[in-house]
């Protein structure tokens, strides 16, 4: 994929949080990931040592803000300073996953907005670019003053179900709340298929949920889409009211599978035949249960890194290869 691979000033260097990823995108670039040491003090601090030469190198640090959220975020930052420190001529952050996103906005008086906090925190670093996926909100990109590149994951997503022929009238795409509405739309779009909404709402009276589905669900296999899978609840409980609305099956589809606490028991309990994620968090082995199934976004990354280094523009990653290889 590299031009002049032998004189070529890229590196790319993946930290703890998801390893089998960093090495499926070095692979596509057809390079070696860069030496880098990671260990700890007796006392926990963090200590980053790098193996390689980075003076004047365009260097790309591989990373997801995954639990432990902390840990990972403090690897970042110190990888970032170490490298600012050694020279390097750009500092690109490749975030497959953004930690702290969801706290984008002040919802109660006397609340962070901790989003904004990790911008800053990258920014004053040295980061001199990012590269993320599917963030929980798009505004979060007006809190960095530094170049950015938003990568979708949503037709990766949306190439599982059609290569199965789970597409078209028969399907119908369903954001399990209004939020979600701009996301099913476009996965729709791949899918030729119309989409639905759950409406859940508290009742006044004694504060149960009151769950309505709008559009058409009856005989229909049904896609749930979310960008984040957390504590399963909220996927779990859309498609019992899906099935409890005459749904054929459900199906699930998120980027990130955050899986928390006891969320994989929950999927596993669920009316959801199979849920689809990617490969942007880290899975231990005792989460890699039958019913969750992986796509790697690995190439997409590549792509997106190759074009940055090569100048070259990244929005064929949405208007072409992605979204226009089923076409």
């Amino acid at each position: 994929m590299l031009e002049n691979k032998s004189n070529s000033k890229l590196k790319v260097f993946a930290l703890n949080s998801n390893l089998p990823l960093a090495e499926k995108i070095a692979k596509y670039l057809e390079i070696d990931l860069g030496d880098v040491e990671v260990s700890k003090f007796k006392d926990g601090e963090t200590c980053i040592n790098i193996g390689d030469s980075v003076r004047g190198a365009h260097v790309y640090i591989v990373q997801s803000t995954s639990a432990p959220v902390d840990n990972h975020l403090m690897e970042l930052l110190i990888m970032i300073d170490a490298l600012k420190r050694a020279s390097a001529q750009t500092i690109n952050v490749v975030l497959p996953y953004y930690g702290y996103a969801r706290q984008d906005r002040k919802a109660r008086p006397r609340e962070p907005i901790t989003a904004k906090l990790v911008a800053n925190l990258l920014e004053r670093a040295g980061t001199t670019r990012l590269v993320v996926l599917d963030l929980h909100a798009d505004q979060v990109q007006g809190f960095f003053d530094i170049p950015m590149d938003h990568l979708l994951g949503g037709s990766l997503l949306a190439d599982y179900f059609i290569e199965r022929g789970i597409v078209g009238d028969s399907v119908v795409v369903v954001a399990p709340n209004h939020s979600g509405v701009s996301r099913a739309r476009r996965i729709a779009k791949y899918l030729s298929a119309p989409i639905a909404i759950v409406d859940k709402r508290k009742s006044m009276r004694d504060g149960s949920k009151i769950v309505n589905i709008i559009g058409d669900v009856d005989d229909k296999i049904c896609i749930l889409v979310d960008d984040i899978v957390d504590s399963g609840e909220t996927l779990a409980a859309a498609a019992e009211a899906l099935i409890d609305n005459q749904a054929k099956e459900v199906y699930a589809a998120a980027t990130h599978a955050v899986l928390s606490g006891n969320a994989v028991k929950i999927i596993e309990d669920s009316a959801i035949k199979k849920l689809v994620v990617t490969d942007s968090i880290y899975q231990p082995e005792e989460k890699q249960i039958d019913k969750i199934d992986q796509v790697t976004v690995s190439e997409l990354f590549a792509d997106a890194i190759s074009r940055v280094y090569h100048n070259k523009s990244v929005s064929p990653l949405f208007e072409k290869k992605y979204e226009g290889r089923w076409k």
